[in-house]
């Protein structure tokens, strides 16, 4: 039995539309290091192969990542202590076998990028010899940023890109935008992925698209407030879409916020790397003072939430509009051979960190909680897997470590390919399942609707959901929620779909996750900080917020 997308006026009407139905081995949902990973490692296999990207290849958050992938290669370093840094920054919800399964396979995925041409940066030893060179960030004790300059996102993704466009079996289709997912469900315990709903937005026509398998990488859900260092296409839709299929998740509370974005009121969204206080950066107020020092022992390197708190505190607290990353102490040629790309994005906007520091803020950046998954990268319904930003594997718990998080991408799109050809073999074609049916809707002479409530809905989460919210923010949040649900489920009801109204719909559900996992969770912990619950309850061992559909 096929299951009914939630919200269709479901009539099917065969005759309506020419049939735009095709088939694949494994439907890929995202384009970002790890869904283009995942396809080359699969198309060897004589797999055919559908990639999706909701916009241009290069539109996902992979490309636009700066900083780098940690893996251990420095000789002083050691997997033990990668393991120990990740679970500190986790702040005890990391699961300790994801942690070790995913930091002992640093090397690997690194030799793996390689081979597929990405060129990191090197560095010569005294005797000629050429390594890599490793940076340092936040919350980590050695040395392990493996990076390509302050550009590592846009060389692995254009590398990937290039190496899936030669490939014969790897279809990539650009501005194709998942309407819902498609499943059977033959008893209770027996839901399986069978394709998707897609919304091709340039011929502004729905297809489907039966696959075998089904994978999201779609990403994260940073869009759903005000301010975000990521691009467009991080709304949270692979999340919202395993939520509406039946998928457990968990811990959206701990949503990321980048302790330095650029703030300049013509520059959008631009990260500044954490590597720049890795290589010595210093925050400091208006007046020139330094006071990472009163927060945290480690200063600048302390792991994202502290650094974003005091952000948050200090601008707060004096009423001002920004604090300064300082890196102009350091000679000119360093900073221009380690941080080129925002030296020449500063310098657009009159900045010159040569010489001056950067106006930065806090600014919303990576979701920590999502789909749950195993170590295969497996969901609760068969078939389904996901990796990458969408998923929850238990790497992160309650704050993701810097530069983990590719990394991340790297080795679940190698377990998920390992799983996926065990099975694949066995796994039949799926049947037919019915056109899109768009013969009771009409165009929207409204969509005006969509753009308020997607304000008004990034603006109450940034208020009452943000760096540190209490009982009374959420509480307002989930009102204004709920009634942003019943207007939006009525218009999809009603009008025909767009990419702008897809995206609204899957945050909105986003936003509802994120207040629900905040308002269970009784304790600050990592990247959730409460005014209620001020302190971290050690009184239990700390459990991961999971929340059943």
């Amino acid at each position: 039995m096929i299951t009914k997308p939630l919200y269709l006026k479901w009539q099917p009407n065969l005759s309506f539309f020419m049939s735009y139905t095709s088939n694949y081995d494994v439907l890929i949902i995202g384009s970002g290091g790890a869904g283009l990973s995942l396809a080359l490692k699969l198309a060897d296999q004589a797999l055919q192969i559908a990639v999706l990207s909701k916009f241009a290849l290069t539109a996902g958050s992979t490309y636009y990542a700066q900083g780098g992938i940690s893996a251990v290669f420095d000789a002083d370093d050691s997997i033990e202590s990668h393991i120990e840094d990740t679970l500190d920054a986790g702040a005890g919800l990391c699961n300790p076998d994801i942690v070790r399964l995913t930091v002992t396979h640093g090397k690997s995925s690194i030799d793996w990028l390689r081979q597929q041409g990405v060129a990191f940066t090197e560095e010569q030893t005294e005797t000629g010899e050429k390594i890599l060179h490793l940076n340092r960030e936040g919350g980590h004790s050695h040395r392990r940023i493996v990076h390509t300059a302050d550009a590592t996102g846009k060389a692995v993704s254009l590398s990937l890109i290039e190496r899936a466009q030669e490939h014969e079996n790897i279809t990539l289709f650009e501005h194709h935008n998942v309407v819902e997912l498609i499943t059977t469900q033959d008893s209770q315990a027996d839901k399986r992925i069978v394709g998707a709903y897609v919304l091709d937005s340039q011929q502004q026509r729905v297809k489907t698209m039966m696959a075998r398998i089904v994978v999201l990488a779609t990403g994260g859900a940073s869009k759903v407030y005000l301010y975000s260092t990521n691009p467009q296409s991080a709304t949270g839709d692979g999340i919202a879409l395993a939520w509406r299929a039946g998928c457990r998740v968990s811990n959206m509370e701990f949503m990321q916020f980048h302790p330095t974005c650029l703030y300049h009121p013509n520059a959008k969204s631009f990260l500044i790397s954490e590597a720049v206080r890795g290589e010595g950066g210093r925050l400091i107020l208006p007046d020139g003072e330094p006071f990472m020092q009163h927060f945290d022992p480690r200063a600048e390197l302390a792991p994202r939430d502290i650094v974003a708190r005091a952000i948050d505190h200090e601008i707060k607290k004096r009423g001002i509009n920004c604090v300064y990353l300082d890196i102009s102490h350091k000679p000119e040629a360093f900073i221009l051979e380690h941080f080129p790309t925002i030296h020449r994005k500063c310098l657009k906007f009159g900045i010159d960190i040569t010489k001056q520091p950067i106006p930065v803020v806090p600014s919303a950046h990576y979701t920590c909680g999502g789909v749950v998954t195993d170590s295969y990268a497996r969901t609760d319904i068969t078939n389904l897997y996901a990796i990458g930003e969408v998923a929850s594997t238990g790497l992160h718990g309650a704050n993701r470590m810097a530069s983990n998080s590719l990394l991340e991408c790297l080795v679940f799109a190698e377990r998920a390919s390992i799983d996926i050809l065990q099975k694949i073999a066995g796994i039949p074609v799926p049947k037919a399942a019915p056109d899109w049916d768009e013969s009771m809707v009409s165009d929207s002479d409204e969509e005006v609707v969509v753009s308020h409530n997607w304000d008004e809905l990034r603006h109450f989460m940034w208020d009452y959901v943000g760096i540190v919210r209490s009982d009374k923010r959420l509480s307002r949040a989930m009102s204004r929620i709920e009634l942003l649900k019943k207007e939006i489920a009525e218009y999809y009801s009603y009008f025909r779909v767009t990419s702008d109204l897809l995206e609204l719909r899957n945050l909105v559900i986003v936003a509802e996750l994120i207040v629900r996992c905040a308002q269970r969770r009784k304790e600050s912990r990592g990247l959730h900080y409460t005014l209620d619950y001020p302190n971290t309850d050690n009184s239990k061992p700390p459990e991961n917020t999971i929340l059943i559909p």
